[in-house]
């Protein structure tokens, strides 16, 4: 086949290198403005704290002072011939970028669980079988993989050759670690070993037997098939449930979360309210003002009077690429403070009343494409600046995210917030009677006699949103 040439002309839409800056700006909370300033003052030489002095900053003060000698413009060195890799550079050491300072947490959850099994076994065979079987727990502390799998692992990974009968052996070992139920190979399995550790009562033997011979029952709380196979009565299965409710399903969360470090929630904006009057402020705590340096503006007055070789003219473009980044990075900053108030005003406004008053029942449907079309901005612009924001509110703080919620019709014709249903559907919930629950078909009844007009299957959704079960699991003893 023979190659051809021809000639195609393309429209193509791209992003300038100050808009890429601009939406990677707006995404990020304080917190990670503060550290990207600082990175970018240990960057960019040119880039300096303090109060910009308009004057001596200009572009066409910068330019005027280059260009005064006819014999000398600086216009030559950064003309569209030039090529456009020439006025870039990139002082990013990827290994310095990658290699972050690791925080000191303690030991891991694996780690503490290593440290138990040498001390409690001592075959060298069985230990490396133990520590294997470690190595395999999730988060949970639980074993997923299959004992058979496992022997082919050890066989083809450490040239060991066992059985699942061995195994099985070493694992009982694992399950005396401590936290009590870790190497558990299910929910069944991870209750039976925490009761067992427990003082034995009557309470703890019937929870024990009801785990043993009446899991699935137990799961879908059906208390009368409990009763009626156990040939006991409702107060013992309540007792034992209290035992049952004591115990951990996640026994590896309990060492986990001892290793995490703590966040702190810091708020981007904070609203303040003094006799009705509702005031916003943008939180730039530590962040500094900025400023081009004045060095590298002398710098560039500086090439008046030198020759023009080779050097001077890489010394401009260096130069001239370090002031232009600065400058870009100011205005990305100034931009992104006034796109955030702008659109904290816009919210503001328009939930107002709640605001005012803290109800959560007084929040107006608000979707992104409202305030998107109140600022005059692109709803991808609102996305970012919802994204990852939290408000400081005087009834609590708040994710930005929080305000927006889809809307819904009553029977008067009024459009209402679906965060207000979701609010009538807790205080409902909560209300209820425990040993008869309300179940969705309830709750839709009783929603629509508060002029709420919502299928059975749209309650069901909202609860599931809330992360609240079914009636069915909902249920208590007397």
């Amino acid at each position: 086949m023979a190659l051809k040439q021809s000639l195609q002309q393309r429209l193509l839409q791209k992003l300038s290198p100050q808009q890429i800056q601009l939406m990677k700006m707006l995404q990020l909370p304080t917190l990670e403005l503060e550290k990207r300033i600082k990175e970018e003052l240990e960057l960019n030489p040119a880039l300096d704290e303090g109060e910009e002095q308009t004057q001596e900053l200009s572009d066409e003060n910068i330019d005027s002072s280059v260009e005064k000698r006819d014999d000398f413009n600086y216009q030559d060195y950064v003309n569209d011939e030039t090529p456009y890799y020439k006025t870039q550079s990139n002082n990013t050491n990827k290994e310095l970028e990658e290699n972050h300072t690791p925080l000191s947490l303690g030991d891991s959850f694996t780690e503490r669980l290593l440290s138990q099994i040498s001390l409690r076994i001592k075959n060298e065979k069985h230990l490396i079988i133990a520590e294997h079987i470690i190595g395999n727990l999730d988060e949970s502390g639980y074993l997923r993989r299959e004992l058979f799998n496992i022997v082919d692992d050890l066989a083809f990974s450490q040239n060991i050759l066992t059985s699942e009968h061995e195994i099985e052996k070493v694992l009982l070992e694992v399950q005396e670690l401590d936290p009590h139920g870790v190497g558990a190979r299910d929910l069944q399995e991870c209750l039976l070993i925490q009761l067992r550790k427990k003082k034995t009562t009557i309470s703890t033997k019937t929870a024990e037997v009801i785990l043993e011979k009446c899991f699935e029952a137990f799961k879908k709380k059906h208390f009368k098939k409990i009763e009626q196979k156990l040939d006991i009565d409702a107060r013992a299965i309540k007792e034992a449930m209290a035992e049952i409710i004591k115990l951990n399903p996640k026994p590896g969360n309990s060492l986990i979360d001892t290793t995490k470090s703590i966040q702190h929630i810091t708020p981007d904006f904070t609203i303040t309210e003094n006799e009705g009057i509702l005031a916003v402020e943008l939180n730039q705590r530590n962040a500094p003002q900025l400023k081009v340096s004045r060095n590298y503006v002398e710098m560039i007055n500086g090439y008046e009077n030198s020759p023009k070789n080779k050097r001077d003219k890489e010394a401009v473009l260096f130069i001239k690429q370090k002031v232009d980044a600065a400058k870009w990075f100011i205005e990305a900053v100034k931009q992104r403070q006034n796109t955030l108030l702008v659109t904290i005003n816009a919210i503001m406004e328009f939930q107002n009343e709640f605001f005012l008053s803290g109800d959560e029942k007084n929040l107006r449907p608000m979707i992104l494409k409202d305030i998107a079309s109140l600022v005059d901005m692109d709803i991808s612009t609102i996305s970012r600046v919802a994204n990852s924001k939290h408000v400081a509110t005087p009834y609590g703080t708040f994710l930005l995210k929080y305000f927006f919620s889809e809307s819904l019709t009553t029977k008067s014709g009024e459009e209402v917030s679906t965060r207000e249903v979701k609010t009538i559907l807790k205080e409902a919930i909560a209300k209820e009677d425990k040993t008869k629950p309300l179940t969705d078909e309830k709750l839709a009844e009783l929603l629509k006699e508060k002029d709420y007009l919502i299928a059975r299957r749209t309650v069901a959704k909202y609860r599931e949103q809330l992360n609240i079960p079914v009636a069915r699991l909902r249920k208590q003893l007397i």
